[in-house]
């Protein structure tokens, strides 16, 4: 029966995308296994990075036969509970750099972050909206009264997180999900336009009358002038430095100079936030390369997963994961490359967290199960098919 059920999953999941995570996993736990050797203390973290390793492969194989149409058609008591699960921060979550986004228990091997977690079930939840919207009327999507209500939906989660947990980077991740999502769904593009400019006047403003002491217009001056404060700037000069000491093939694996020191002058958060630095430091460019290959190679996957979906919703559902991992991998490369201000983004798959990675491969077993339900070849360019039409004008 065990032999059978494997076999069953070999057929039919996606091993490609499995094996593409597992490979980006386990490079990712060479370089958090380097960057914890410099103190005591966290040489445990590698063995519980391993853990959630373990755990998120056995939650990948668990989505992969979870049919989401079904799921979703009870999508009220998804909306309630992942609502209330952002609101156990109040009563059990704990600070950490400023931010009030993990839940900790002694219990448990890692702490728990609501808002990672949340993020697989707004992309499902958004899906569901924008294919609800489309059935009703093709254009129905761009009017008035459907834009407000996508508006709703996104503000509702965004400011959730940003006032309960006060953590920008997650809320940011959750806008480019939604813009994303909505220009595939076939939102006009006088929409994007109108959200650029009130996006970018609202944004002007808010940063003049900032005072000049908050942290947030700290971190944006010192993009627009490194030298502006060097306080603010440390981090992201210490990931600059990493960076080109690397080279092309790196100072060698557990010997790079700022991953490896315990002075001040060290590399920051170097298993988190900077693993991409380490990975510069200590492997050099090609390390840096076979690094983003891997995130390209599983995002294309889901891309190409959603392109061949048997429905809008599952097409949109495994764009809106892709545009998940393509958002966070661009801002914390961005972030490490100083071109971009630190909001605390993790990159995918490499950075160490427990609930970050298992959220990773619940939402990449969600696309194996999109795949292994997607449409027969024959059937995918009849154009009397609705999702037909409707991939067209989306893509």
């Amino acid at each position: 029966m065990i032999r059978s059920a494997i076999k069953d999953f070999v057929q039919k999941a996606d091993i490609l995308l499995l094996l593409l995570c597992i490979l980006a996993n386990s490079f990712g736990l060479i370089l958090v296994y380097s960057a914890t050797r410099f103190r005591a203390v966290y040489h445990s973290l590698p063995m519980k990075q391993g853990i959630a390793m373990a755990i998120g492969i056995v939650v990948f194989i668990a989505c992969n036969y979870i049919d989401l149409e079904i799921l979703m058609e009870r999508w009220k008591p998804v909306f309630l509970l992942s609502s209330l699960f952002i609101a156990l921060l109040i009563p059990f979550g704990s600070d950490h750099l400023g931010n009030r986004n993990w839940i900790e228990f002694s219990w448990m091997p890692f702490s728990i972050s609501p808002a990672e977690i949340v993020k697989i079930f707004f992309v499902l939840l958004l899906a569901k909206q924008l294919t609800w919207l489309q059935r009703r009327d093709p254009n129905n999507l761009s009017r008035v009264r459907s834009v407000a209500q996508l508006l709703l939906h996104l503000l509702w989660y965004v400011g959730l997180i940003f006032v309960i947990s006060r953590d920008a980077g997650t809320a940011l991740v959750y806008v480019a999900i939604f813009v994303i999502m909505c220009w595939c769904a076939g939102l006009k593009k006088r929409w994007f336009l109108i959200g650029i400019a009130f996006t970018a006047g609202a944004g002007y403003v808010g940063f003049r009358l900032l005072p000049e002491n908050n942290h947030w217009k700290r971190r944006i001056q010192v993009v627009l002038d490194h030298n502006a404060d060097p306080d603010t700037s440390w981090n992201q000069t210490r990931s600059l430095l990493a960076i080109r000491s690397g080279g092309l093939t790196g100072e060698g694996y557990l010997n790079g100079t700022l991953t490896q020191s315990t002075s001040r002058g060290a590399l920051p958060e170097r298993y988190t936030d900077f693993i991409f630095s380490t990975c510069a430091e200590e492997l050099g460019l090609v390390g840096c390369v076979i690094m983003m290959v891997l995130l390209c190679a599983i995002i294309l996957r889901c891309l190409q997963v959603g392109l061949n979906a048997r429905s809008g919703f599952s097409a949109l559902v495994a764009i809106g994961y892709g545009s998940m991992l393509i958002f966070q991998t661009g801002l914390n490369i961005a972030m490490c490359l100083f071109v971009m201000p630190v909001v605390g983004i993790t990159l995918p798959f490499f950075s160490y967290g427990g609930s970050s990675l298992i959220t990773l491969y619940a939402a990449m077993g969600f696309v194996s199960g999109i795949k292994m339900r997607s449409l027969p070849s024959w059937l995918r360019d009849r154009s009397n098919i609705g999702w037909g039409r409707t991939r067209r004008r989306a893509f």
